[in-house]
């Protein structure tokens, strides 16, 4: 799926690595870039599949100066029957929670969790005597790690793990931890998300059908017009 133009953008100078992140004819802004992986883990805590609803609101508040075209501020609802996930983001001023500047917390009976790529705190109800957990390194196991280039070396050690986990799906013809359909689910609600926003109206997709339930309108931006004489190998 993909809400962005067709057109491509002209080239103007702008180093390559990095900087398609900055447009939505290439990305999905920071809605596909950063929230889809704090989503995608509190999906998979909650054993929580397709959203009911999405909707979303945000645009361009803080940098009008600049040539990204992304979403600089924006705020999205995930439905789901008895439980609500909301993303927010802005790219200025500051953090809500200096210690989780980019993070999930969930909110429950018992207590909250709050998680990064880094670290976990679980703050009980009873007491307020936090739990704390950091990100598995394996440096010494293996030193490899320190020479790696552009290695994020507190997913070094998940990185293998979902490899050897992959592989013994093959071999056991199991789904791997990490599922592709997982993946897909987080990944399609965060789009939506966007098309919503794009829209000023709140969207609920039939995974089934492919469509947006009731909204032609918003069915017809689930894919772009590809440029001739490429055309999409789907109806």
């Amino acid at each position: 799926m993909w809400t962005g133009p067709a057109a491509l953008r002209p080239f103007d100078g702008l180093p390559h690595r990095g900087w398609w992140r900055g447009f939505m004819e290439y990305g999905n802004g920071i809605m596909g870039d950063m929230c889809v992986h704090m989503f995608d883990a509190v999906r998979w805590m909650l054993d929580l599949g397709w959203p009911t609803k999405i909707s979303s609101t945000g645009g361009i508040y803080g940098n009008h100066i600049g040539k990204s075209n992304i979403a600089d501020t924006q705020h999205a609802i995930f439905e789901y029957d008895g439980l609500n996930c909301v993303w927010q983001h802005r790219t200025w001023g500051t953090s809500a929670d200096p210690d989780y500047p980019w993070a999930f917390k969930i909110y429950g009976e018992k207590g909250t969790l709050s998680g990064d790529t880094m670290k976990y705190d679980f703050t009980p109800v009873a007491d307020g005597k936090k739990l704390h957990g950091d990100a598995l390194y394996e440096r010494e196991k293996y030193p490899e790690d320190l020479n790696e280039q552009d290695i994020e070396l507190h997913a070094a050690s998940a990185t293998r793990m979902h490899m050897k986990n992959f592989i013994d799906a093959i071999d056991n013809k199991t789904r791997p931890v990490a599922d592709i359909e997982e993946g897909h689910i987080s990944t399609a609600s965060c789009i939506l998300a966007n098309l919503s926003m794009q829209l000023g109206r709140a969207v609920r997709y039939d995974h089934k059908k492919m469509e947006i339930i009731g909204d032609p309108e918003a069915t017809k931006l689930l894919q772009r017009p590809y440029r001739g004489p490429w055309e999409h190998p789907m109806p």
